[in-house]
């Protein structure tokens, strides 16, 4: 169960993003809780390109903390914000790139590519799907994360392929 302040702060991006052409997904803790995965959401991360992250900042200038700007670390790189909505945390990433193994940048995450639409207390929200967010991980060096995806991708299959089979 999802704790309701974070749905309700979803609610508020959601309204303010629904009818505009910035293409976001929610990614992180929220994105897996949304798709049934068991984990509490300790923030709301909201995945974008470039011109989106900087779009959603105005959008939600009221509640910034942390203006985007470009941010790089030793594996991943972004436009980067932070808002304070409700007293929760929401990241802002845009054109997320991460780094590999041979020091190179891949280019930008191709949201539409990974987004998969779900419904939330009637809300459609995109979030990232749990396989593409499995492989992110595992690029990352979070193996302990990538692992807990994994398993529950993999129980998720076991039971879904047993349902059928009995039908």
């Amino acid at each position: 169960m999802i704790d309701p302040r974070y749905l309700e702060v979803l609610r508020k991006i959601y309204n303010r993003l629904n009818n505009t052409n910035v293409n976001w997904v929610v990614t992180g803790s929220l994105g897996f809780a949304l798709q049934g995965v068991p984990v509490e959401p300790n923030d709301i991360d909201i995945q974008t390109d470039q011109r989106g992250a900087y779009e959603i900042e105005r959008h939600f200038s009221d509640f910034v903390t942390k203006k985007v700007r470009f941010s790089s670390a030793e594996r991943i790189r972004s436009h980067f914000g932070e808002l304070m909505i409700d007293g929760i945390k929401v990241e802002i990433m845009g054109d997320i790139q991460k780094r590999f193994e041979d020091e190179n940048w891949e280019p930008p995450v191709d949201l539409d590519r990974h987004k998969r639409v779900i419904e939330v207390e009637g809300m459609q929200v995109a979030v990232l799907s749990l396989e593409y967010e499995y492989q992110a991980y595992l690029k990352l060096g979070r193996i302990e994360k990538a692992e807990m995806l994994r398993k529950w991708m993999k129980s998720k299959d076991e039971f879904s392929g047993s349902t059928s089979s009995n039908s």
